[in-house]
């Protein structure tokens, strides 16, 4: 069979066009979604292990702290003591049904906030009060976050000095001995340094070097003109490009090559890294390579 003879067409099947617009629907849906569940799941993760534990240290702190105003009902002079009613309400504290007696600001904020009868015990009406007085979500959450970003700050601060970052040097060197936690914790902490570290590098254009030997092509990232030995012993001018590896285009390997040795190619910095990332599945549509003019015709 000649090689430009042209192959007979498929033939199309009639649920093809339906199966075409169902994979380009997803196509367009899933990015956002998936998007909106990776946040959500970040945010009930911060919520379950972070929030929630401060939270309910929080609650009973203060629970402990408002507790030690609740007095024995029969420890209170008659005049002092009401019973719940509206015309006792003037009086210093209120009494609950296990036989205490609470201050009467706070009884009335629960019977205020609650439709019904207020908790029947003393213990469960302080609570009750901390709880809807100072533990409610818009009070709680802008808390939260401005005491995390204070303890991340110090944090930072602290593993940027020698101490702090001996510490951590230990700690990770103790993580590394365990067996099954040394694997994942290598591959959370490379996809969080690339997401988080500062990097400096600044890369000028995109290239094909044949690495690591003859006759295969890889992308790399032109950094410099090397070193001025390299090039004398080249006797030609020569780069200085990083070989990114994949699926994290920010580790690799820094090589020197031979100007006249490299390709510049017709892609950008952000198009290159999605040629990485994806592992060379995401091509730029400059350079999808479409079939011979003749089987074209």
């Amino acid at each position: 069979m000649n090689d430009l003879e042209v192959p007979p067409k498929k033939k199309l099947s009639p649920l093809d066009p339906f199966r075409r617009a169902v994979l380009r629907g997803l196509a367009v849906l899933l990015p956002p979604l998936l998007t909106v569940v990776i946040l959500v799941w970040v945010g009930n993760t911060v919520a379950n292990y972070l929030l929630e534990p401060c939270e309910s240290l929080a609650h009973r702190l203060l629970t402990e702290q408002f507790q030690s105003e609740v007095v024995a009902a029969s420890e209170v002079p008659p005049h002092q003591l009401g019973d719940g009613r509206p015309e006792t309400s003037g009086r210093d504290f209120q009494e609950t049904r296990d036989g205490y007696a609470v201050p009467t600001p706070y009884y009335q904020f629960v019977q205020a906030e609650f439709s019904g009868p207020v908790p029947p015990t003393a213990d469960a009406l302080i609570e009750s009060y901390v709880q809807r007085r100072y533990l409610r979500r818009y009070i709680v959450i802008p808390i939260f976050l401005c005491v995390f970003v204070l303890v991340l700050y110090l944090l930072g601060k602290f593993l940027a000095a020698g101490v702090g970052r001996f510490f951590w040097m230990q700690f990770e060197r103790m993580i590394n001995r365990l067996p099954l936690v040394r694997n994942v914790y290598s591959s959370v902490k490379q996809v969080t340094d690339f997401m988080f570290s500062e990097r400096d590098i600044e890369y000028t254009r995109v290239v094909a070097v044949e690495y690591p030997r003859k006759g295969i092509w890889t992308l790399a990232m032109v950094t410099g003109e090397s070193l001025l030995d390299i090039r004398c012993a080249a006797n030609e001018p020569v780069l200085s490009v990083l070989v990114p590896t994949s699926p994290m285009p920010f580790t690799g390997f820094t090589v020197t090559v031979k100007k006249s040795e490299t390709v510049d190619l017709n892609l950008t910095i952000d198009q290159a890294f999605q040629f990485i990332v994806s592992c060379g599945v995401v091509v730029p549509p400059q350079q999808v390579v479409g079939p011979p003019p003749q089987l074209a015709e």
